[in-house]
């Protein structure tokens, strides 16, 4: 299947594969995803706790996916960090 997703900045070859392996093949299918969700189903996938930076590249991939202009400082992922 042809994916996408490495056109959304911060989303390599590993992420990639994740995001498939979830269900999200697409830019166009993580419209409307969870970023959280996705995190806390990758960690489930993993049997592990993943580094919390891959749910920063989930909350940049679901705001690329979901705005048609995408405000390039909000499509690196440490934007998405959690604010203190």
């Amino acid at each position: 299947m042809h994916s996408d997703l490495l056109q959304i900045p911060s989303v390599g070859k590993k992420t990639k594969e994740v995001l498939i392996q979830m269900g999200y093949p697409t830019i166009q299918s993580l419209k409307g995803a969870d970023p959280m969700a996705l995190y806390e189903q990758n960690c489930r996938l993993k049997g592990e706790q993943v580094d919390r930076c891959q749910l920063y590249v989930y909350r940049c991939a679901v705001y690329y996916a979901n705005t048609p202009k995408p405000d390039p400082k909000k499509c690196k992922w440490w934007y998405w960090r959690d604010k203190p």
